[in-house]
């Protein structure tokens, strides 16, 4: 729709490039520091991920860099594979086998998981940002930013974090933080509404540039002041040759070790997953409900893998955090996510001094509204009133992110979908109708659905098992296209019971209507194979 002119809605996408640039800045850092690896290696990941994914995606509102969901795997293999250069190996592997998923369509994946895990997927997304930023708002940083893990980096678990935090408020960072929501809140719920000016000066750019001046103005005072370790912290380089030599490069003579190719699978299944799932939920939260095609995704996080790991990053997914921030933010198309991965580039090589007084409270507070967005109160009353099938689900997903990782929440969440699943169709497998007790006899009709399986063996046998003496049973399989063998199995045994306590069978079929037939495998072995 944008694709002939990209600049078309740049006065939508660079106000959002700015949002999303200040809420990727501490998630880079954080994420690497996170992961045991170099904080430049989030950066690399960051700027990849917003240039090149950003280019070569299919994705208007999606945006990629590191991410939380792999941190943990990074640190383990960082160590496993003997140092940083050999775990960069199984980042270009990684980068390259998704780009094979892309050529062999796997991009359909995403499409099997249920609306209401994805849905649960954001909120608890959401709620794991508000519950992560809370520490960093009052100023309490032990724990890196991008941790999002319910047992984190630092030792602690999400809850006794914030409870710590209590005992360890920092003034300054706690004031400035709330001088920043409070300018958020009146930006996104008053200004944005009364001229074209506020729309184009985002307020997260205004809090960050107050936190700036707040902490030159305080530097130096004891109980206002902000101290470095609670402000964003970009390595800075002396000149160009130090800044090269932030670089690493993967040490290929390691390829041979069979590790390394582990992890390389390990990295682009997790990746792949992670960025289909998102690909799911950003699509939702389109305003414009476009459709990102999938496998050309998948071939764009490929080529982001091989080069972010080529020149020393983190591997790349696309990421929910950035993404909601960008949609939030009036983000339109892709030059959103491009803009943010140069604005990555050029401050860190230009302001990296500037980008260092900015203190991690106010991004805080830009995420605490990120956060809420995601998990409004409403959408739980919503799922709720949708029914248990959606409502369980949904529920399992989000207490699974909060208190495990966001890769457990999805699958807990998918596992209980499944489980609704099997028990409709148990419950679907046939209509029971009393229909009426004349001539002392119970009328009962059973019809059974278009497939009956050997999920449904227990839903009939209880009903077949549950029918009184002296009953006629009219069993209707005229719409029956499939009927499992351990069904007509079940058939089959009921016939010698049904003689026994004066149960009469009328079977109704396409091929005619027989009364209590002497062997009902035979009768079907006969049917003509529908399916």
């Amino acid at each position: 729709m944008n694709s002939s002119n990209p600049f078309k809605n740049l006065k939508a996408d660079f106000p959002a490039s700015i949002v999303v640039f200040f809420v990727a800045l501490p998630l880079c850092l954080g994420i690497a520091l996170a992961s045991g690896a170099p904080l430049f290696s989030g950066l690399i990941a960051g700027i990849v991920g917003g240039i090149v994914v950003g280019a070569i995606s299919g994705s208007q509102v999606g945006v990629s860099g590191p991410a939380a969901g792999l941190a943990a795997i990074v640190l383990v293999a960082i160590t496993a594979l003997g140092g940083y250069q050999n775990f960069l190996v199984a980042v270009v592997i990684g980068g390259v086998i998704q780009i094979l998923f892309g050529i062999l369509r796997f991009g359909i994946i995403g499409y099997f998981f249920p609306s209401s895990v994805i849905k649960g997927m954001l909120t608890g997304i959401g709620i794991i940002i508000i519950l992560k930023q809370i520490p960093h708002f009052f100023g309490y940083d032990a724990d890196p930013e991008g941790d999002f893990a319910f047992f984190q980096v630092d030792g602690e678990n999400t809850f006794s974090e914030i409870l710590n935090s209590v005992n360890h408020i920092s003034l300054g960072a706690t004031i400035i933080a709330f001088i920043g929501l409070g300018i958020l809140i009146l930006w996104n719920t008053v200004l944005s509404k009364k001229g074209k000016i506020f729309q184009l000066i985002q307020g997260p750019l205004v809090a960050v540039v107050l936190g700036i001046i707040y902490y030159v103005l305080t530097q130096g005072n004891n109980t206002y002041g902000i101290a470095q370790e609670h402000l964003v912290n970009v390595p800075v380089p002396d000149g160009f040759d130090s800044f090269i030599g932030q670089f690493s490069f993967p040490n290929f003579a390691a390829i041979t070790d069979h590790n390394i190719w582990v992890t390389g699978f390990t990295i682009a299944l997790v990746a792949s997953l992670e960025t289909l799932l998102c690909v799911e939920a950003t699509d939702k939260l389109d305003p414009l409900k476009r459709v990102t095609p999938t496998n050309r995704e998948l071939l764009a996080q490929g080529t982001g893998n091989v080069l972010s790991g080529l020149i020393g990053g983190l591997p790349i997914t696309q990421v929910i955090v950035r993404s909601s921030a960008n949609i939030q933010s009036g983000g339109r198309t892709k030059m959103s996510a491009i803009i943010h991965g140069f604005l990555l580039l050029i401050s860190i090589i230009l302001i990296p001094t500037l980008l260092n007084m900015i203190p991690l409270s106010v991004l805080a507070a830009v995420l605490l509204i990120v956060g809420y967005k995601l998990a409004k109160p409403s959408l739980f009353k919503q799922m709720y009133n949708a029914g248990w099938k959606q409502f369980v689900p949904f529920i399992v997903t989000v207490l699974g992110i909060v208190f495990i990782d966001l890769l457990w929440g999805i699958g807990l969440g998918l596992a209980v979908g499944i489980v609704v699943i099997l028990i409709k169709s148990f419950q679907n497998s046939h209509f029971l109708h009393i229909e009426d007790k004349s001539n002392g006899k119970h009328r009962i009709k059973m019809t059974l659905a278009e497939e009956v399986t050997f999920f449904n063996k227990g839903a009939i046998l209880k009903e077949l098992d549950s029918l009184p003496r002296d009953t006629f049973l009219e069993l209707d399989v005229r719409k029956t296209r499939f009927l499992d063998n351990d069904i007509i199995e079940i058939l089959e045994d009921f016939s010698e019971k049904a003689h026994n306590r004066n149960i009469d069978i009328k079977l109704i079929s396409e091929r005619g209507t027989v009364e209590n037939p002497p062997s009902f495998i035979k009768f079907f072995q006969l049917r003509p194979k529908t399916a």
